[in-house]
């Protein structure tokens, strides 16, 4: 992740913008004028755009995962087992978004509620937790998270 900053004609903001929304993935344009006024500053924050094999497939993640049903056992068994109050570590951040992930990837509404919406909470909760102010899908990067984790193991 970097910043860009980038002072151009203020006819020129919407196609510098652009540029550089094309080439990078990037943040929210905060826009200013200069100390003389005759002219726009750009600040963004940006990064380099994926290439495919950065992200793998859900079916890449999660092809050597254990069982759904073992996930959520696992997740509750971890916070059973751990005190009131106490930090609950990345492990169990990844692999609850991982899970919620796979539930969101059924595809079945009426059977799970809002899959989706809790499976893009806990994976932007990790991102955040590893990386503030990266800027990617988040639930790309808990696939991408997760399979490195089972290749570790």
């Amino acid at each position: 992740m970097f910043e860009i900053r980038a002072i151009c004609d203020p006819g020129d903001t919407d196609r510098v913008t652009t540029a550089l929304t094309t080439a990078f993935m990037t943040g929210e344009v905060r826009t200013y004028p200069t100390r003389d006024g005759k002219r726009t500053r750009l600040y963004l924050t940006a990064d380099h755009r994926p290439t495919p094999q950065d992200w793998p497939t859900p079916e890449q993640a999660y092809a050597n995962a254990p069982s759904i049903n073992s996930e959520i056992g696992w997740t509750a068994r971890f916070l059973v087992d751990s005190a009131c109050f106490t930090q609950l570590g990345r492990e169990f951040y990844l692999r609850k978004a991982a899970c919620l992930d796979r539930i969101a990837l059924l595809d079945k509404p009426d059977m799970f509620g809002d899959a989706t919406e809790a499976a893009d909470a806990a994976a932007l909760y990790l991102l955040d937790l590893d990386q503030p102010g990266v800027i990617c899908d988040p639930r790309a990067y808990v696939r991408q998270q997760y399979a490195r984790s089972l290749a570790d193991q």
